[in-house]
């Protein structure tokens, strides 16, 4: 399975706040320390915020913060939640599947227990998790 660019950028986002010194940043900080789009970040902190996983302030002295301990937010559910409808295939979207084999076909089932095996691996992890393998990663010397 290939994860969106919102998806990776969602989850960009939660490690650099975890990780953040005082626990909070702008969104102008995390798009330079990624290199990455500051309008594709508003829509992702947007919805992190609608959701409760981020806090989000407007205005002088504002930013966005994690708005629970890393250890409570769950990759499971954040990947879930930045996904959206998880159709690996034309025939998961029942309304608009025209194959003949749908409901019949064995590769159908693989195909849902594989993404069902997917969502129970990493909802075995929290940004917790994460933090601890980026700081790590964060003390290495950078290879370009």
């Amino acid at each position: 399975m290939r994860l969106t660019t919102f998806t990776d950028y969602s989850l960009r986002v939660l490690m650099y706040l975890a990780d953040a010194p005082v626990g909070r940043a702008t969104i102008a900080e995390v798009a330079g320390f990624y290199a990455i789009s500051e309008a594709h970040l508003v829509k992702v902190v947007h919805l992190l915020g609608r959701e409760g996983i981020l806090r989000n302030t407007r205005g002088r002295g504002g930013g966005i913060e994690l708005a629970r301990a890393p250890r409570a937010i769950s990759i499971g559910r954040t990947v879930r939640l930045t996904e959206g409808l998880d159709l690996p295939a034309e025939c998961f979207a029942r309304e608009r599947n025209t194959c003949k084999l749908a409901g019949r076909c064995r590769l159908e089932r693989a195909l849902g227990k594989a993404l069902g095996k997917f969502y129970e691996v990493l909802d075995g992890y929290t940004l917790q998790d994460l933090r601890r393998a980026t700081a790590r990663a964060a003390a290495q010397p950078s290879e370009e």
